[in-house]
């Protein structure tokens, strides 16, 4: 059951890190609204990297953003997180691999294979913090935008690429969290199954013992001898 469960959080970690991945390059971060606007002759979607805007006939255009220190400080750190984070998954998923007790890469110990699972885990569950902090903190700045009255430029809604985000940070914290608490749990059970008592054997007094023990015949013939000729037979 302990590898089934291993073998789960690694493909859900996977599964994480490959979602953040299409998050970071999703054009959709935050799509212009048409909440107050009577006639809406463009949308515009924006993402870390670049912006958008696409007309009612379906043509768009994109344009980078020309320099990294004009953009906002929040947008740079965003960047830096989501980088963060994928980082930290690929690390994940290639300890991750060395570490599952169902495979066998570079012949480990499995005390050296558990600790490196749980690092794994670890990892993971940064690369989801990471993430759900940067999906949060974009959010954020747009809700708080969005319901600003005296607010001047264009107002935007969360985009699908936040919703996406949130998930695949969920699914890494939850990958996560299955390798690290199941590879901490089996390392405690080697570590008891690994406990001897010394073995002590039961005392047993001299007289029982001297009981048990049989005579040899000997002995016997000896005993009879002696009560058979008595003790001036000799003499």
């Amino acid at each position: 059951m302990s590898v089934a469960v291993e073998i789960f959080g690694f493909f859900i970690a996977a599964l994480g890190l490959l979602m953040l991945g299409v998050t970071l390059t999703h054009s959709s971060w935050r799509v212009s609204t048409v909440h107050g606007n009577v006639i809406t002759t463009s949308t515009i979607f924006e993402n870390l990297w670049y912006s958008c805007a696409t007309d009612s006939l379906g043509v768009y255009n994109c344009w980078e953003f020309p320099s990294m220190l004009a953009l906002s400080g929040y947008i740079q750190a965003c960047r830096a997180l989501m980088i963060t984070a994928i980082f930290l998954g690929f690390l994940g998923l290639f300890l991750g691999m060395v570490g599952l007790r169902c495979t066998n890469i570079g012949d480990l110990e499995p005390s050296r294979k558990t600790k490196l699972a749980a690092t794994a885990g670890a990892l993971n569950i940064l690369a989801g913090v990471c993430g759900i902090v940067t999906i949060s903190w974009y959010a954020f700045h747009i809700t708080r935008d969005f319901f600003d009255p005296l607010y001047p430029g264009t107002k935007y809604e969360l985009g699908p690429a936040l919703y996406l985000g949130w998930s695949a940070s969920l699914l890494a914290i939850l990958g996560g969290i299955c390798l690290f608490s199941n590879c901490c749990g089996s390392r405690n059970q080697d570590q008891g199954a690994s406990i001897r008592l010394p073995y002590k054997a039961p005392a047993m007094p001299a007289k029982s013992l001297a009981a048990r023990l049989p005579t040899s015949a000997s002995d016997e013939e000896g005993d009879s001898s002696f009560g058979k000729y008595g003790k001036n037979a000799y003499v």
